[in-house]
């Protein structure tokens, strides 16, 4: 079960993974995390690492092992990570791995609400988007490609997007091909809402009666 974290700000996770090597000070952390590209594995919000790094030291995840100046810039702390650092870098893992996340992301928000646009520019939107998808998708294997010397283990978050898109790009060209065939459940009376200005019953149906019964999976809130 996901537990409330000291810290739960998933730069924190990052900054651990990057002085759990060795200590660093915060400029240094953040090149490492964007070297191993860690903004695309993440929700980074880089604006608030210090504060972060702050908070991992207050909790007793980090530790002052001393400062550092580099010429002309300003004196720099440098932290290691604890022992309860490694614990929590562990446990925080165990969690990510283990757990489902149901974090909507953006398309599954859009599409929760594309009623509202005519189902025929819904269709050029979905052609975009999976332009979009197979650039990203052949930048991608190309970028794999290119690793061959890499240890797999440095690699599979990589593999893990690249079949997520994959799998997003698939599902995508297959409501796509619905929307074009005509074969798209309601398609007609979308259609007519669209064209005439006026929702037909079965939509505003549907649409009440999915107000009602909530998302699959989900419980109406008390």
């Amino acid at each position: 079960m996901t537990k409330r974290r000291k810290v739960s700000n998933m730069l924190g996770l990052a900054v651990l993974s990057a002085v759990v090597a060795k200590p660093m000070h915060p400029y240094e952390i953040a090149s490492v995390l964007r070297e191993r590209g860690k903004d695309r594995d993440m929700k980074i919000k880089w604006g608030s690492l210090y504060t972060v790094v702050r908070n991992l030291e207050k909790h007793g995840f980090l530790a002052v092992t001393g400062t550092v100046r580099d010429g002309a810039h300003p004196e720099r702390t440098i932290y290691r990570i604890t022992d309860a650092g490694r614990r929590e870098y562990a446990d925080w893992t165990r969690e990510l791995l283990a757990e489902p996340d149901r974090d909507p992301p953006r398309f599954e928000a859009g599409l929760s609400v594309m009623g509202v646009i005519h189902p025929d520019e819904v269709a050029v939107l979905l052609r975009r988007r999976l332009d979009a998808l197979d650039r990203e998708i052949g930048d991608q294997r190309e970028a794999l490609a290119g690793c061959a010397g890499v240890p797999r283990l440095f690699l599979v978050e990589a593999e893990f997007d690249l079949a997520m898109r994959e799998a997003e790009a698939a599902w995508t060209r297959s409501l796509l091909e619905e929307l074009v065939t005509g074969s798209f459940p309601g398609l007609p009376a979308w259609r007519e809402w669209h064209e005439t200005g006026r929702m037909p019953a079965e939509i505003a149906a549907l649409a009440e009666g999915a107000g009602r019964a909530g998302r699959p999976g989900k419980e109406d809130p008390p």
